[in-house]
This record gives C-alpha cells, structure tokens and sequence, in this order.
C-alpha cells in the first residue's frame, strides 16, 4: 500500500469562481496582504486570460482576500537573490488586456503595484475599509506598469503629483471625492455590490458593450477630433447598420428597468 499524504496542498494564490455569468477572481495570499510573488503574477495573469476567453463569462470581479486588496510587489521575494520576481514583473503589466469589463472591489490597502492594478480595473467599488497609496518613490524605484498615465486619468494630474510625491496614504472616502472610485459601501456590501454591478453588464448586449469599451481605449489614446472621429467609424461599422426592429423591441425593456431603478 501506498503511505497516506501527510503534507497538506498548497493554497492556490489566485481564487476563481464562476457564477451566472460572472467571475469573480481573488488574490489569496492574505497572510503577505496579496503581496505580488511571482507565483501569483503568473498565476493572475493566466487565470484573467482564461476567464476572458470563456463563452460563459460577461464580466470579472476582481478582489483581495482580506484584509487588503494587494500590498505591491512581494518586497521580501524581490530581494532574495535568485528570485524570478523582478524578470516576471518586467513582463509587462499584471493585468492582461480584457475583452470583458474588469470590475475592482477593493477590500482593503492598495499600495504601489496594488494601487496600479486597481488603476488597471475599468472601475472600482471600495469597502469602507479601502485605502491607496503610490510608494513608489519612498521605496527608491519607478513605476512601470502604467501608473503615471492612470493616475492622473482618475484624479488628476495635481492630485496624482501630491499621491506619489508624498506616498501618503488617502481613505475610501477621499478616493470618492477625487473619482478615483466609483462608490463606497459598508464592508459587507462590497462583494454583492460588486456582483450586482457586474450582473447588470452582464444583462446587456454583450457585442455591444465590447465594442463600446474597445472605442474607449482605442480613443484614449488618441486626442481631440482623432477620438470624434473614431466613434464615428466604429458607430458605422456596427453590425452594418442599426436594426430599428430590434431597437424598438429592447425600447420598453430599457423604460421598464429605468423605472424599477427610481429611488
């Protein structure tokens, strides 16, 4: 016979779940609070490509184990000799480019790389226990996965200085003023917020949400009438031509939902 296992599995460092047509994926290494080891980049990364390519996904939450959403880099692993974290982060940023809305709920701290992850979401909801930091330059290294771009896209070039200059830290509350997030909610909220947001994506045209968020990108970077232009010939190349049957059959749809939304 063989000797029963004594040692226990190792705990995945990236968690997915599907359900009804949303995943939800977790960074799980709450004792590092997430810290990016190069496992989990490379498991991140695979898992979001994965989920992206699936037919019976419409949108991603994207969310930390608590207490915190994601510490940054793995500082410790960075500066063991030999780690394969520096050549992996190097690879580009730790998010994929997405086909589907990418949502962040973000539990707790997102600090440096964490913060930079959250900036790659398409938006954010915050528990009240959230909290963002740019460390970059207490730390002594300069950031390379797109923050001084998404940065002053979500709060503004002046507020974005003060944020990496100073490396303080700014509460979820702030981060609502500022519009780096979207909203805040109580603590126990956060996930079911978060996944009513994403089953209300996923109630839509899917065609037409992907094509939307592609126009997005695609006129961000360019400037001024480049984007104009741009929305135009994606609004043309639409399906060859808007379907005024089908507009009309989804018309009383959008009214009835709109009035159910009433407060």
């Amino acid at each position: 016979m063989n000797a029963p296992a004594t040692g226990k599995a190792a705990t995945p460092d990236v968690l997915t779940e599907v359900d009804g047509g949303i995943a939800t994926v977790t960074l799980n290494r709450p004792g590092s609070r997430n810290a990016l080891s190069s496992g989990l980049l490379a498991a991140l990364r695979a898992a979001l490509l994965e989920i992206d390519g699936r037919r019976d996904v419409s949108a991603i939450v994207l969310t930390g184990a608590d207490p915190a959403f994601c510490a940054g880099l793995d500082l410790k692993e960075l500066g063991r000799g030999g780690s394969a974290l520096a050549s992996v982060a190097a690879l580009g940023p730790p998010l994929p480019r997405l086909g589907k809305p990418l949502i962040g709920a973000v539990n707790g701290a997102a600090i440096t790389g964490g913060l930079e992850i959250a900036l790659a979401c398409d938006f954010l909801i915050a528990s009240e226990h959230a909290r963002f930091a740019d460390t970059h330059a207490r730390i002594g290294i300069m950031p390379g996965w797109g923050l001084t771009v998404l940065l002053p896209e979500a709060v503004g070039l002046r507020r974005a200085r003060e944020m990496s200059a100073t490396g303080n830290f700014i509460e979820a509350g702030t981060a609502l003023t500022w519009g780096l997030v979207n909203r805040v909610v109580p603590h126990r909220e956060l996930l079911p917020t978060a996944r009513q947001i994403a089953a209300d994506v996923a109630s839509n045209d899917q065609d037409a949400v992907r094509a939307i968020y592609s126009t997005y990108l695609a006129g961000s970077l360019v400037t001024g009438e480049e984007a104009w232009q741009l929305e135009r010939r994606a609004h043309a190349a639409w399906r060859g031509g808007i379907d005024a049957d089908e507009v009309a059959r989804r018309r009383d749809q959008v009214i009835q939902r709109g009035r159910s939304q009433v407060t």
